[in-house]
């Protein structure tokens, strides 16, 4: 089921439907009664009625119980500000939530939000893309339903020349995501791959706003491959990929995952602006597919082969060609050689 768009008045909606939901989920045998909803809410019980039909237009099961009131018997796997915001811990990343059923781009969205002043943290996700964006200019498939499509408003006060190192921020808080969510072991492919069993399941884009010596704002694009099955996949792809649902041989629930990269995230950007880059830097090496190995890097500038030795200051990959120099890579698509 996709995502609603928020209904008009939306914000005041959602914080009511947010409460009726942790109202329900305190209760033990699940059951509140109307005029309990009502005075918690500080709302008539005609307005608590219509909270509950909205929330089972989006798919909640709520059945009536006779002279007792209301349970919540299931809940969708859905993106809903609500859902998300339930039992989520975090301080920055994820403070403010923006959740729309169809997008152009969720880039696109976040880009116009920043610039229109919204706060550092705040998460735009979309149920699904129509123009979804990857690296150097090519499309993220984004079917709805499936999968998540989101990007987070960041102003961290540093120079323009370390925002790369940012997306190492992102691709390490995927792959925490995947291992607490779906029991994978996911491994990072410089820049911004996310492999499971060698197929691509995720990739990031990050957009700048800057002036010479400051960041106004840096945009992290972040799609990751969920329950997406086979059919779903374009043929023209130039890596192969996958989703967590192929490769753990189940379907992988979209909140609790996606709550699971909000506080990952949250987690290694406050770090980040308390500790600096190298524990970014540390925790992406432990996890990287290529240190270590012979690759070939293909780029604008032709192609470089040679065997990785880690990633510099502001994120560039270092590999040791075949004269024993090493190279610094600032772009280019990397190709583990066998």
């Amino acid at each position: 089921m996709s995502v609603a768009s928020p209904r008009p008045d939306g914000g005041s909606n959602r914080e009511i439907d947010r409460k009726i939901l942790e109202i329900f989920r305190s209760r033990d045998e699940g059951v509140v009664s109307g005029e309990e909803l009502s005075r918690s809410l500080g709302v008539s019980r005609t307005a608590v009625w219509k909270h509950i039909k909205a929330l089972k237009d989006l798919g909640y099961r709520i059945e009536a119980v006779p002279s007792r009131g209301y349970s919540l018997v299931s809940t969708p796997d859905i993106l809903t500000p609500a859902e998300l915001s339930s039992g989520l811990h975090v301080t920055r990343i994820g403070t403010s939530l923006v959740c729309i059923g169809e997008a152009e781009s969720t880039n696109v969205l976040a880009y116009r939000l920043a610039e229109e002043g919204a706060a550092e943290g705040t998460v735009v996700i979309a149920d699904a893309q129509t123009r979804g964006k990857g690296r150097l200019g090519r499309q993220w498939e984004s079917p709805p339903g499936v999968n998540l499509y989101c990007s987070i408003i960041l102003r961290p006060p540093i120079m323009p020349l370390h925002a790369p190192q940012l997306t190492f921020l992102s691709a390490v808080a995927v792959a925490e995501a995947i291992e607490r969510s779906a029991g994978l072991t996911p491994a990072i492919k410089w820049p911004n791959d996310v492999l499971v069993n060698g197929f691509k399941v995720a990739g990031m884009l990050n957009e700048m706003s800057a002036e010479t010596e400051r960041v106004e704002f840096l945009i992290l694009g972040i799609g990751v491959n969920i329950n997406m099955q086979r059919d779903q996949f374009p043929r023209d792809l130039r890596h192969p990929a996958s989703s967590l649902a192929i490769e753990a041989g189940r379907e992988v629930e979209r909140l609790p995952f996606t709550r699971a990269l909000l506080e990952s995230l949250d987690s290694h950007y406050v770090r980040y602006l308390a500790g600096g880059y190298d524990p970014l830097r540390q925790a992406w090496l432990a996890r990287s597919a290529v240190m270590g190995r012979r690759v070939r890097v293909s780029g604008q500038d032709g192609e470089r082969i040679g065997t990785v030795e880690g990633i510099d200051e502001i994120g560039a990959l270092l590999i040791k060609d075949t004269d024993g120099l090493t190279q610094r890579i600032l772009a280019g698509d990397v190709t583990i050689e066998e």
